[in-house]
């Protein structure tokens, strides 16, 4: 396949690039900065910034999909300045793929577009699939903003697939590279009491999942990129601290968390106990379902 990427060289984007390489698939990249991008990933890359127009036409013409991964970091203070540049690389970054995408003389059929499971907000212990609708907090309606615009895709006879990704792990980056630190120092432990979920999930499987909504007609939609098992925070506080063999009971109140990050703390306070339902009914099998395991491959990389 021909397949075209935006925001390649993050933590998801590299390892993707990585496996569709090595399938043989043909890669070109979309990055503000082409000349990193093509030295960091070894593929081709074409200069786009995705909030100042539309894609270029010429980097989506002739290719077979379409994978959007762009988006202002998160993990981040949320700032009234950073609030608008998360919405707006998602929202409007994405309204300027379509737009590529319909100029282009052969455009692509297939849309996976990355969103989160932060779409649901704030659910506690209640499960929540691909039906739950939409939360109302801020991230839930950067979520919404942005799978509408993915979405627009459909009006162009695109196959579109939003993956609803949960928290990856990856000792190379992402959220379990920052818990490394205070828990190989063994002072890692439960967070705000641990009772939030954590919709975890192995970045090799997150990276099948992408390559399955690439190759199967059949997928459309959201998809919640989660493992089959999401555990509390303690239990996960609990794993980790025992595949690095290191103690993890020391609880980090929830008002430290919200002092440090202020309102982005709910990333961590709050969770969601999201299910992959639509990825186990078109037949996905995880290749790291269980948590103890998914960490111990997570770490010895």
């Amino acid at each position: 396949m021909k397949i075209a990427i935006t925001g390649a060289t993050g933590l998801i984007g590299a390892r993707l690039v990585e496996a569709l390489q090595a399938r043989g698939d043909e890669v070109t990249v979309l990055s503000r900065n082409p000349k990193r991008a093509a030295a960091q990933l070894g593929v081709e890359a074409v200069a786009w910034d995705s909030t100042s127009g539309p894609a270029p036409s010429e980097a989506l013409s002739g290719r077979d999909a379409v994978i959007n991964l762009a988006g202002e970091p998160v993990a981040q203070r949320w700032s009234a300045q950073a609030k608008e540049a998360i919405l707006e690389s998602r929202e409007l970054g994405t309204r300027n793929l379509i737009a590529g995408i319909a100029s282009a003389d052969q455009p692509p059929t297939v849309l996976v577009s990355s969103s989160a499971v932060g779409y649901y907000g704030k659910h506690g212990d209640d499960v929540v699939d691909e039906k739950t609708p939409a939360g109302s907090d801020f991230l839930a309606k950067v979520c919404v903003a942005w799978e509408r615009e993915a979405m627009a895709g459909e009006a162009l006879a695109m196959r579109v697939v939003l993956i609803r990704t949960g928290i990856v792990l990856d000792a190379s980056g992402g959220a379990l590279k920052t818990m490394l630190t205070p828990f190989k120092a063994g002072v890692g432990g439960p967070v705000a009491g641990g009772k939030q979920y954590m919709p975890w999930i192995h970045i090799d499987d997150i990276v099948g999942l992408y390559l399955a909504a690439l190759d199967s007609p059949d997928w459309s939609g959201p998809v919640n990129g989660s493992a089959p098992t999401p555990v509390t925070n303690a239990a996960f506080s609990k794993a980790l601290g025992k595949a690095l063999g290191r103690p993890s009971l020391l609880p980090v109140p929830a008002f430290a968390i919200r002092a440090r990050y202020g309102a982005m703390a709910e990333l961590v306070t709050e969770g969601q106990r999201a299910v992959p339902a639509v990825a186990l009914a078109n037949g996905y099998s995880f290749i790291e379902p269980e948590l103890g395991a998914a960490l111990k491959s997570a770490l010895s990389r």
